[in-house]
């Protein structure tokens, strides 16, 4: 039974071999026991704040396995560009006319923008077995469900940034095409020395200020714009089928996709209902696979559950076993939505 919860000082060397262990250009996890232990510190802090509007907070998830073992991260910062500005490019199409020679025609460009700054931001994700399809799907929407539990942390906006196209050795042709050209250095490169942020001063200071056109890439490029790296694919459809949608943002460094969604239209606010806990032996007759995450900001879990809802009763009967691993009391609220 995978279990996600925030994370604990305690996880940190275990966090510390899994970015170690994890995949050259995919960065979804902090790379260095510094930049680890910081992200552990303000998770605390996050959680500890009391906000009544989103700010500087930053949450981070881990996935305990049966074995109590990380099976997994993911994160959620309350807003993007909270310690700066976030930035990503824009895809516009441009119109280009001259009615003398009657001519007329449209032209894809980039153009750095920050109009994600507001947005919550889905990060962090990382899988370590990706044959855990249940278990991903928990990793990933759980953030979602603490933000429908604590929904003053964050905005009613929210995206994902998902990897972007790189070769084995972590070599990126958007990056090869456009960022070497300002930055002088390897993608990887430029990644650590960022540490994967997409919010700092010199991003501003280096990236092109007018808008590049598409056509003007090598086809190598162009041909990795808005696609996601293997390692994305499935974080990519479980954000999909939660409500998310790509559309006219990309990476600046490696020209991955953007998802957005409004929270009314992700499953985990709109299709989520509150129910008090019991426990028993419930009546798995026409069982489903529920999500349930406890209906508190403190000491917050959430799982997967085979169980029956009757609809109007407006209770949920879970195992006992249950309850234990998500610290419940009988008669406590959870938040439940079908998997």
């Amino acid at each position: 039974m995978y279990v996600v919860r925030p994370v604990e000082a305690r996880d940190v060397p275990l966090l510390e071999a899994l970015a170690t262990a994890s995949t050259p250009g995919v960065h979804t996890l902090p790379r260095t026991r510094k930049t680890i232990e910081r992200a552990v510190e303000r998770s605390l802090a996050s959680f500890s704040a009391a906000p009544e509007m989103p700010s500087e907070e930053a949450y981070f998830f881990v996935m305990e396995g049966p074995d109590e073992t990380i099976a997994g991260t993911a994160a959620i910062s309350a807003t993007a560009g909270a310690t700066g500005t976030f930035f990503a490019f824009r895809h516009d199409v441009l119109s280009q006319v001259s009615r003398d020679l009657n001519i007329s025609h449209h032209v894809d460009a980039l153009s750095l923008c920050s109009d994600l700054t507001s947005y919550s931001q889905l990060s962090g994700f990382h899988l370590c077995d990706r044959r855990a399809v249940g278990g991903a799907a928990l990793l990933s929407r759980a953030r979602l469900l603490f933000a429908a539990v604590a929904p003053q942390r964050f905005s009613d906006k929210f995206f994902a940034s998902m990897s972007g196209m790189t070769d084995t050795n972590g070599r990126s042709p958007f990056w090869e095409a456009l960022g070497r050209k300002f930055f002088g250095m390897d993608f990887l490169e430029a990644e650590r020395m960022i540490e994967g942020a997409r919010n700092r001063t010199l991003i501003v200071e280096l990236m092109p200020h007018y808008p590049v056109y598409v056509p003007l890439l090598p086809n190598e490029a162009q041909a990795a714009l808005g696609q996601v790296h293997a390692e994305a694919e499935l974080p990519f459809r479980i954000l999909s089928a939660e409500g998310f949608e790509p559309d006219k943002y990309v990476d600046i460094f490696d020209g991955g996709p953007v998802l957005r969604a409004h929270r009314n239209a992700l499953r985990s606010f709109s299709a989520s209902t509150l129910r008090r806990a019991y426990a028993g032996d419930a009546d798995n007759a026409g069982a489903e696979t529920w999500m349930i995450a406890t209906a508190r900001e403190e000491n917050f879990r959430a799982l997967l559950v085979q169980c029956r809802i009757v609809e109007l009763s407006g209770e949920i009967i879970l195992p006992q076993a249950v309850l234990r691993k998500l610290e419940l009391s009988e008669g406590e609220f959870v938040l439940c939505v079908k998997s």
